[in-house]
């Protein structure tokens, strides 16, 4: 059993989302004047909500990329508002979004120090070049994550498509880290 619990902080949600039609950008940036849309330097118009607080892109093919939010629920909630806006204001959109979660994002502690050296050593599928980069990258298969642990105990993890699979991510490797004795806790 391993001697503290993971503090687990969901950091940034991307999802992706479809409404499966065009949609006229100029026509948006007109009704709604608080969205950036510059074409000339790149084609997807920002969306930006104050609740939940999350940016989404929205490109001409209809498709979105929303990101900024703290939960699954969030990101989904996002986009539905989203698109529940562009109807208010008059922009004329068929369908409901299909939205998929592409990417979670969290920062967690493990509460205690990790001696990244073994843990080089001993992890599989791990890269740690401290003159490069001060953490060893851990690529996890089941879930397939990639795991940055730094010495001062904190993770991040990256790469989940449900929050889930982060919490799964971070136990199973904690519980590794506590059998191979890379752990390292003040008393």
């Amino acid at each position: 059993m391993p001697q503290t619990k993971p503090i687990v902080s969901v950091e940034n949600v991307v999802a992706s989302a479809s409404v499966d039609q065009k949609i006229d950008l100029n026509e948006v940036t007109k009704k709604f004047p608080d969205t950036e849309y510059h074409p000339d330097q790149f084609p997807g118009l920002v969306f930006r909500l104050k609740t939940p607080r999350t940016a989404t892109l929205i490109f001409r093919t209809g498709k979105m990329v929303c990101t900024g939010a703290k939960s699954e629920e969030m990101a989904i909630k996002a986009v539905q508002t989203v698109v529940q806006q562009l109807r208010k204001g008059g922009i004329k959109i068929k369908k409901d979004a299909e939205i998929v979660v592409q990417n979670i994002v969290a920062a967690i502690n493990l509460g205690g120090k990790i001696h990244l050296e073994s843990a080089a050593r001993t992890l599989p599928r791990s890269m740690y070049e401290p003159e490069q980069f001060p953490g060893l990258i851990h690529r996890m298969l089941d879930p397939k994550t990639v795991i940055l642990l730094f010495a001062s105990g904190k993770l991040v993890c990256t790469g989940a498509k449900k929050e889930a699979d982060v919490y799964r991510s971070v136990n199973n490797l904690h519980a590794l880290l506590e059998e191979k004795k890379l752990m390292i806790y003040d008393k």
